[in-house]
C-alpha cells in the first residue's frame, strides 16, 4: 500500500510539473501545429527546444505512473470472495416477521351466531362508529 501512495504523489508532483511546463512555453499561435514559424515544433531549432523535450519527457512519465497506479490498483482490490454481507432475506412467516400474516383469532365466532351489537370499527380512526 506505501508503494501505491508513494506513485500516486509521484504523479501529483510530475502533474504539477507538466502544467506548469505547458503554461511556460511560448505561444506560437494557430492552435494544431497550424502556424507559420520557422522555430516550430517541426524544425531542428523546436525540436531541440528544452521545453519541448521536458514536455515530451513529462507526459511520458504521467503516462507510465498512470498505467503503473491502474496496474497495482487492481492487483490490491481483486478479491476471489463473493462478498455477501448485503444479501436481503425475506422474513420468515411461520416466525412471525414484519411480513407475516397477523395471526388468526383465538376464540372465533360460530359461522352460524347473531350478528354482534357493536357497531363496526370506522378504518380511518379507529373508533367505533355510533
Amino acid at each position: 500500500m506505501s508503494l501505491f501512495i508513494f506513485l500516486t504523489v509521484v504523479q501529483a508532483i510530475v502533474a504539477a510539473l507538466l502544467v506548469a511546463v505547458i503554461l511556460m512555453q511560448k505561444s506560437e499561435g494557430g492552435g494544431l501545429g497550424v502556424g507559420n514559424s520557422s522555430a516550430g515544433l517541426m524544425s531542428a531549432r523546436g525540436a531541440a527546444d528544452f521545453m519541448t523535450r521536458a514536455t515530451t519527457v513529462l507526459a511520458t512519465m504521467f503516462v507510465l505512473l498512470s498505467v503503473a497506479l491502474a496496474a497495482l490498483a487492481v492487483g490490491t482490490t481483486t478479491t476471489h470472495k463473493i462478498d455477501t454481507s448485503l444479501t436481503r432475506t425475506a422474513p420468515d412467516p411461520l416466525a412471525g416477521g414484519a411480513g407475516a400474516p397477523a395471526p388468526a383469532p383465538a376464540n372465533p365466532a360460530p359461522a352460524n351466531s347473531a350478528p354482534s351489537s357493536q357497531a363496526p370499527a370506522d378504518p380511518l380512526s379507529g373508533a367505533a362508529k355510533q
